[in-house]
C-alpha cells in the first residue's frame, strides 16, 4: 500500500513538472517576441540612419517572423477551453454514396496527417477500416501535440466534397459528405465514472488490407456503453490488453465530450445563439470543378487553392473560426 503511495507521488509529481514545463514554455515564447521586438527597433534607426537596402530586407523578412509569432500567440490566447491545450482524438466517417464519400474520407484522413505533420503533432492511428473499393469506411486517430485539440475541434462538423468523380466513367460530377468528429484526450485524473456492468465487450479479429502481418487471433477491441450507447473500437495493438485499455480511454472521451456537448447546447439556448455548431451541421465545402474553391460557411473564410489546402493547409480556416468564436461570445 505504501509503495503504491510512493509512485502516485512520483505520477503526480511528473505531471505538475510537464505543467510548470509548459507554462516556463509559454512564458519564454512571450520574452523572446517582447526581444524581437526591441532588435526590430533597433535595426529600424539603423535603416534611418544607414539606407542600406540590404539592411531594409533584412528588416522586412524579420518583421514577417515577428508578426506570424505574434499571430501565433494571438492565437494560443482564444483557446480557453478546459482541454485546449491538451491532444486529441480525430475520427473521420463518410456520408452515404459508397466509393465516392469512402474516397473523400481518405482525402480528408490525408488532409489531416499532413496538418499534423507540419505543425509537428505526432499522428497514432487508433482504429483504421478499409473501404470495398477505395478510401476509408472509417478511421480515428490520436494527435499529440501543444494545443492538437484547441486547434483540431475547429474541424468537427461535416465537410462537402464537388468534383468529377474519378470513379465515374462518363464524368460527371459527384457531391459527397464526410464526417469530423474530434474529442479531448482525458487524463486519468478527470471523474468519469464506467461502471463494468455498463459496457458490453467484444473481441474480434483484426482486419486490414491483408498480408502477413494481419494479425490471426481476436485482438481487436469493441466496447460498447449501454447507457449512453456508445461504441468504440481500437485494433492498432497486437495485444488485446493494450487494445482495451486503448478503447478505454477513447470511450472516457467520448463520454466527456457528451457532457461538454451538453453544456453547450444549455448556454446556446440560454443566451438564443444560432451560431453555434452543431454536429452534423455542414461546415465546409471543397470544390473540385467546375472552378477551386475551399469555403467555410461558417466564417465565410476562403481559399481558391484546393490543392494546398488538401495538402494540410488549413491555419486560415481554424485562426478564423476561432477568432469568429471569440468575437461572437463577447
Amino acid at each position: 500500500m505504501m509503495q503504491q503511495g510512493f509512485w502516485d507521488n512520483v505520477e503526480q509529481s511528473q505531471k505538475v513538472n510537464q505543467r510548470l514545463t509548459k507554462l516556463k514554455d509559454r512564458v519564454g515564447a512571450f520574452k523572446a517576441l517582447e526581444s524581437a521586438h526591441q532588435d526590430l527597433e533597433v535595426m529600424w534607426e539603423l535603416c534611418l540612419e544607414e539606407q542600406d537596402l540590404l539592411l531594409d530586407e533584412e528588416l522586412l523578412t524579420e518583421l514577417a517572423s515577428l508578426t506570424k509569432g505574434v499571430d501565433d500567440t494571438e492565437l494560443e490566447v482564444l483557446l480557453s477551453g478546459p482541454y485546449d491545450r491538451g491532444d486529441a482524438i480525430l475520427s473521420l466517417h463518410p456520408g452515404a454514396g459508397g466509393t465516392e464519400s469512402q474516397d473523400w474520407a481518405q482525402m480528408l484522413f490525408r488532409m489531416y496527417t499532413r496538418y499534423c505533420e507540419n505543425h509537428g503533432f505526432k499522428v497514432e492511428i487508433l482504429d483504421l477500416l478499409p473501404g470495398d473499393e477505395a478510401g476509408i469506411k472509417s478511421a480515428t486517430i490520436q494527435v499529440s501535440g501543444p494545443n492538437a485539440y484547441g486547434y483540431l475541434r475547429c474541424e468537427k462538423g461535416v465537410h462537402r466534397l464537388v468534383r468529377i468523380s474519378p470513379f465515374d466513367t462518363a464524368g460527371r460530377r459527384h457531391t459527397s459528405f464526410a464526417s469530423v468528429d474530434v474529442l479531448p484526450v482525458v487524463e486519468d485524473e478527470v471523474a468519469v465514472t464506467i461502471r463494468p456492468e455498463e459496457l458490453k465487450i467484444d473481441t474480434y479479429r483484426s482486419g486490414g488490407a491483408g498480408g502477413q502481418h494481419v494479425n490471426k487471433t481476436d485482438s481487436a477491441v469493441r466496447i460498447t456503453h449501454l447507457p449512453t450507447g456508445i461504441v468504440v473500437a481500437c485494433q492498432n495493438e497486437r495485444s488485446q490488453t493494450f487494445n482495451r485499455v486503448a478503447a478505454m480511454k477513447l470511450l472516457k472521451s467520448k463520454l466527456i465530450d457528451l457532457e461538454l456537448r451538453k453544456k453547450e447546447e444549455e448556454l446556446a439556448s440560454l443566451r438564443g445563439d444560432q451560431k453555434e455548431i452543431a454536429w452534423g451541421s455542414q461546415i465546409r465545402s471543397y470544390v473540385f470543378h467546375p472552378y477551386s474553391l475551399v469555403k467555410d460557411h461558417r466564417t465565410g473564410e476562403e481559399i481558391g487553392n484546393v490543392h494546398a489546402v488538401m495538402d494540410g493547409a488549413i491555419d486560415e480556416f481554424i485562426a478564423s473560426y476561432l477568432k469568429n468564436k471569440a468575437s461572437s461570445t463577447h
